[in-house]
């Protein structure tokens, strides 16, 4: 079952594809149990620090340190199929594992940071395999459609998935033994849907790969030929400063929502399908945006709004009202959603781009280890300072005194992890500098890019929908607008003519 076929009939190819499809909603239930907010509230739950929590973060990019010798090993092997299952089957395995750590002890933490690492080692040796495979076996005309119906089976299962971890654990007491039962419920569900994702793996038929390609298995060889490229030299040191910037804090997210703002699971869970939901929507359209202009033309837009959407969290600190932060917040989340979306999309294109042909390959993967370390060393640095930062706070304050008080003006009042976002968003200023300095044929200024986006966003927002009325929707604050300014002509014409003096009545001639 696992070995590769040296013929695929056409009824077992499309079987095959539509299981590519609905395999996605299997394993992104068990991503979406498992990772993200989920790891770092189970993270909390056990007692970890800020630095674990940080060495948590960082092991999924340090592990794709692990494609490496995986190149190696599916040429070696050549059972493609066979590597990607057992490395699901063993990797996720760790997620029944880590189900019990609730009842583990003082050990818990360290034994999740294991058990993760080990699960994201797999994860990268199965993810080289599964890519090589499915390059080979799904016909490029239809590539784009077959992953696009993947994705979205991926959107609706993360969303439906995110909410029931987020109900399961709003209705859990912080700390409490039914706590730690929904924490074990929600990773043994996420190994049981891996395993799932598995089973449906094995049935995709593997073709049988083609005459062995040369491999360079030793990190310097990848690297030597990109770095003596000037141009990919540059965009080799934009990822490393753009990864590290943008790493620093976002892993935080949760712990900063949680711990200072003293939000529940199920907000923060919130939160993050709100700007999943909003990064699905805007792939399409900043997908159609690099395929017109260029990638770093829409770098030049969508990163510095991510970046001003980090340090921007900081200012949620700073909102007293309730119902003012929380919408503060959804907004912030959503844009951010956008905006990494566009960022994502464009950092992954310029690197395949700016690759000459015939030496993608080295380029790529010294692409790879640039963000893998950039990135798995910001948090691990993230959480090493948080307890430097943890015990300083800065205040400012403009105070008005006069006979009847003190008025405070603008108090400003920073600390903890509002440092990490501000840090965060200067180092992301350095970063798009080190973009400036990047050449790609077909860029545009970005004051014209901004205009096409906005144009894009207005064409999405119109289309979304055939119902008239919702496409109204969109033009009633601009009636508004026209009807209030006609409206206030009219009267102005009004009080002119009543403010005029009334002239005399003219005298009349005798009637005849």
């Amino acid at each position: 079952m696992l070995r590769p076929q040296a013929r695929i009939s056409e009824a077992e190819r499309e079987a095959g594809l539509a299981r590519i499809a609905y395999e996605a909603a299997f394993a992104n239930t068990t991503a979406a149990l498992t990772t993200g907010v989920v790891l770092t509230a189970f993270a909390l739950h056990l007692g970890a620090g800020n630095a674990l929590i940080g060495l948590l973060a960082s092991l999924p990019f340090l592990a794709q340190l692990a494609q490496i010798p995986a190149i190696t090993l599916v040429e070696r092997l050549r059972r493609r199929k066979a590597i990607a299952v057992w490395s699901s089957v063993i990797g996720r395995s760790m997620l029944g594992a880590m189900a019990l750590l609730p009842f583990a002890g003082a050990a818990a933490p360290a034994l999740l940071v294991a058990m993760t690492l080990v699960l994201c080692l797999l994860a990268a040796i199965g993810g080289c395999a599964w890519n090589s495979w499915m390059r080979d076996f799904t016909p490029e005309d239809r590539m784009g459609a077959v992953f696009a119906r993947r994705t979205t089976w991926a959107t609706i299962t993360t969303i439906v998935a995110g909410l029931g971890a987020a109900a399961l654990l709003q209705y859990t007491a912080p700390g409490s033994r039914a706590r730690d039962g929904a924490f074990a419920a929600l990773y043994a569900v996420g190994c049981l849907a891996g395993l799932a994702s598995a089973a449906i793996v094995a049935r995709i038929p593997e073709p049988v790969m083609a005459q062995a390609g040369q491999v360079t298995a030793r990190l310097g060889d990848l690297l030597r030929e990109p770095l003596a490229d000037a141009n990919f030299a540059r965009l080799l040191a934009f990822l490393a400063s753009w990864q590290f910037a943008v790493n620093l804090a976002t892993p935080f997210f949760t712990v900063f929502l949680v711990d200072q703002l003293g939000y529940r699971m199920t907000t923060v869970m919130g939160l993050s399908i709100a700007s999943q939901l909003a990064n699905a929507l805007a792939l399409r359209n900043w997908g159609a945006l690099t395929d017109r202009f260029s990638n770093k033309s829409v770098l030049l837009v969508a990163a510095p709004v991510y970046i001003g959407c980090i340090a921007g969290m900081a200012v949620a600190s700073q909102i007293t009202g309730a119902a003012a932060r929380i919408g503060f917040l959804v907004g912030l989340h959503v844009l951010m959603g956008a905006s990494v979306a566009g960022v994502t999309l464009a950092t992954t294109n310029i690197g395949l781009k700016l690759s000459p042909r015939g030496m993608a390959a080295s380029y790529v993967a010294a692409s790879g280890v640039t963000t893998a370390l950039a990135a798995g060393l910001a948090p691990i640095v993230g959480g090493l300072f948080a307890e430097f930062f943890a015990g300083r706070r800065l205040e400012v304050i403009v105070r008005w005194t006069n006979p009847e008080g003190v008025l405070s003006l603008l108090p400003l009042r920073l600390g903890h992890w509002d440092f990490y976002f501000l840090i965060s968003g200067l180092l992301g200023l350095h970063a798009l500098h080190r973009l400036s300095l990047v050449r790609e044929e077909g860029e545009i200024g970005q004051r014209d890019m901004v205009r096409h986006v906005l144009i894009q966003a207005r064409s999405s927002v119109h289309a979304f929908s055939t119902v008239t009325g919702f496409r109204a929707l969109t033009e009633i604050p601009g009636n508004i607008v026209r009807e209030v300014r006609v409206r206030r002509r009219f009267a102005r014409r009004h009080e002119r003519r009543a403010a005029l003096p009334v002239p005399p009545i003219a005298a009349r001639g005798p009637s005849r």
